[in-house]
């Protein structure tokens, strides 16, 4: 595998070229209803159209990256990108746009190579910062989102978009000569991946975290251009470049995401963010002029970026063995996510001619997440401290007030020959081995009562018959109303 580094440039440069040509339509709107005539139902679908297969393909690229390499993907993807591009440069009717749109989306496809490939050169501790710095491809949205205008208005819209072939090729040539022949790949088949990991609900709350943060990324990138012209009446090329503002930001923060998901619990970094998102979305929904409005931008900008890079750093945590399709589940639900929102403002539009109930829906599915994150991050502490009780080399039994057995974990097994099944609706009584009488065990619970633990040496039995020593340690669980619920026993085998 060749040097870290160049890897990561490389393939960070390849996504800058594919997202710059993904939003190509939408960026340069303005200028193609001067020539094209559309309606704004119509312009609207045609700026959403390239999220679609740029969603969909992100599946079987993630997958085909594992199993191909990242620069054979990234040479056929940047390959294909040519055709549309020249199409769309000499369009002259709604259904040109669509056929271009829609091919154009194996630019914003592409994203699902680096996630995939990147993880393999580095150690896990960094997946979330290398993540995020690959994630900065994003700006190739705002490179385009400034650029774009600026070009068209000087030379026109279909030379704006020809400009594209040029840089295609170059990426090209760079591929082929400095793209990784030697990169470790895989050979699972593409439905045993699946089969392993469709029914993890893990997959879904995160395609779910993804789809919201990367889909309000695309979403105001796709539609803050023709949105700030004609609600606000801005140029076309200040409405550039305002989104190219809010693109900026949102991309340069992802590394910080990824960052602080790999120095602090990514699950928390979550909480904040989904947090922050719901306030954006109540922003924006009564937001009443442009400076409003922009604030409520700027937070979505922040929060979804930090998001982005903080999601991408539990993908391989949880996943290592599935990365290539894992990668291209969420990173497809995220781009989907950006495929509904413009739609979705445009008929909210016509109807009430406004847009406050869409963005209200935004802050209402960020609320959702935010509960999902909780849920998830305690769950995650409930399944440490089960991991702590099953490798511990302690026996382990725990009883419910009533004194019958409840749990006990490998060591509890393998000292004293009871499996779990035997020993669960059981109560200790089970291992007595009759050395000790009745007052022995009343002093015992007596000691507990009055001093909220017992511990000393006492003879048990193992299934085979054989009696043998223990320190055994006996503690109540209490509830916060101070009511006993559990007793946890932990005892040592003295006769080993």
């Amino acid at each position: 595998m060749k040097k870290p580094g160049l890897q990561l440039t490389l393939q960070t440069s390849n996504l800058v070229i594919g997202f710059m040509a993904w939003v190509l339509i939408s960026s340069l709107m303005p200028f193609i209803r001067e020539d094209i005539t559309l309606t704004a139902g119509q312009a609207s679908l045609v700026t959403a159209i390239p999220v679609i297969l740029g969603s969909l393909l992100r599946i079987p690229i993630g997958f085909y990256t594992d199993k191909l390499g990242a620069r054979k993907i990234f040479l056929i993807s940047l390959i294909i990108l040519i055709f549309p591009v020249f199409y769309i440069s000499i369009a002259s009717t709604f259904i040109d746009l669509v056929i271009g749109g829609l091919i154009l989306g194996v630019g914003g496809a592409v994203f699902s190579v680096g996630v995939t490939s990147l993880p393999k050169y580095y150690p896990k501790e960094r997946h979330g910062f290398i993540n995020g710095i690959y994630g900065v491809g994003n700006i190739g949205t705002a490179i385009t989102s400034f650029g774009g205008p600026l070009i068209a208005e000087a030379y026109g819209w279909e030379n704006a978009v020809r400009a594209f072939i040029l840089l295609l090729i170059l990426f090209i040539v760079l591929t082929l000569f400095f793209g990784d022949r030697n990169e470790k790949l895989s050979d699972s088949s593409m439905i045993d991946q699946i089969k392993g990991v469709y029914k993890n609900a893990t997959l879904w709350f995160l395609s779910l975290f993804y789809f919201i943060t990367f889909g309000a990324f695309v979403a105001f990138t796709m539609f803050l251009p023709s949105f700030l012209v004609d609600n606000y009446g801005l140029t076309p090329v200040d409405a550039g470049m305002r989104t190219a503002g809010f693109i900026a930001i949102a991309t340069f923060i992802r590394p910080v995401g990824g960052f602080l998901a790999d120095k602090f619990n990514a699950f928390v970094i979550l909480m904040f963010v989904f947090l922050g998102i719901a306030f954006s979305g109540i922003l924006l929904s009564f937001s009443p002029n442009l400076l409003w409005y922009t604030i409520g931008s700027l937070a979505v900008a922040i929060t979804a970026g930090i998001g982005n890079g903080t999601v991408f750093k539990l993908v391989p945590l949880y996943f290592s063995k599935q990365a290539g399709i894992v990668n291209g589940i969420v990173s497809a639900m995220g781009g989907l996510g950006g495929f509904f929102p413009p739609l979705l403002l445009t008929a909210v539009s016509n109807m009430t001619g406004h847009h406050a109930i869409a963005f209200m829906l935004l802050s209402e599915l960020a609320l959702v997440s935010f509960v999902i994150v909780v849920f998830m991050f305690y769950s995650e502490q409930v399944n440490l401290e089960r991991q702590i009780i099953l490798s511990t080399a302690e026996g382990i039994m725990i009883t419910n007030r009533d004194k019958v057995i409840q749990d006990v974990n490998p060591a509890f097994t393998r000292i004293t020959g009871y499996t779990k099944e035997e020993a669960v609706g059981h109560k200790p009584s089970l291992l007595q081995s009759g050395k000790h009488g009745k007052d022995f065990y009343d002093q015992m619970w007596n000691e507990i009562e009055e001093n909220g633990f017992w511990e000393g040496e006492i003879e048990n039995k193992r299934k085979t018959g054989e009696i043998y020593k223990e320190l055994l340690t006996i503690s109540p669980i209490k509830n916060s109303m101070g009511k006993v619920k559990y007793y946890v026993g932990v005892f040592n085998d003295l006769t080993q």
